[in-house]
């Protein structure tokens, strides 16, 4: 991606939509229509594309960008990974805001400091925000990005730190895990920033 120096995902495209060239795209901007703010996409390997038009279309937004005028063009971009440099993003984060991008790749710490693993994706599947977690040899462990979870995030120190019973790491004193009906998602104070700079 050499247009960008310091890329942040901004969406992925999917599946072609109709026999123009339409394509339904999923966003990560808090207000999925904010997509076409940001001026041209980026794909990783330095393709830049432009949207002419775009509409909402239940939980994606339909595009239609600026050279795709088919079905068959529209069906090899499937996949596409879309991303804007940082420099284009709302820097007015308050303190316990975040974009998923600055998580990705910090350390999992626990309460002694030990590191645990590694944050390598941070997913939203309506419930509230969730980080994906390498744990020693295990892959996605899917820990809730609440306060009493993740007490701490430290950007600067590259590190968040987990509490590993809030977390569900290990079961607590009773020796009952956490349940899923008791995450409330509401009740959290912070949450990430997505790319367009929403929580």
């Amino acid at each position: 991606m050499s247009k960008l120096q310091n890329p942040v995902q901004m969406a992925v495209i999917g599946a072609a939509h109709g026999i123009k060239g339409e394509l339904r795209v999923k966003t990560f901007t808090g207000e999925p229509m904010a997509l076409a703010d940001y001026g041209p996409l980026y794909a990783r390997d330095g393709r830049a594309f432009q949207i002419v038009d775009i509409r909402p279309a239940n939980t994606v937004v339909v595009v239609r960008f600026k050279g795709i005028s088919d079905r068959n063009a529209a069906e090899a971009l499937a996949g596409t990974e879309l991303f804007v440099d940082r420099s284009v993003l709302p820097d007015d984060a308050e303190e316990d805001e975040f974009y998923h991008a600055d998580l990705v790749g910090l350390e999992v710490r626990d309460d002694t400091g030990a590191v645990l693993g590694k944050v390598v994706a941070v997913h939203n599947f309506g419930g509230g925000d969730i980080l994906d977690v390498t744990l020693g040899g295990r892959k996605g462990v899917l820990i809730p990005f609440t306060q009493a979870a993740v007490p701490q995030v430290s950007i600067a120190d590259g590190f968040v730190r987990v509490d590993p019973v809030a977390a569900g790491l290990v079961e607590d004193e009773e020796g009952d895990a956490p349940r899923d009906e008791d995450f409330d998602p509401k009740g959290r104070p912070r949450g990430p920033r997505d790319a367009g700079g929403n929580r």
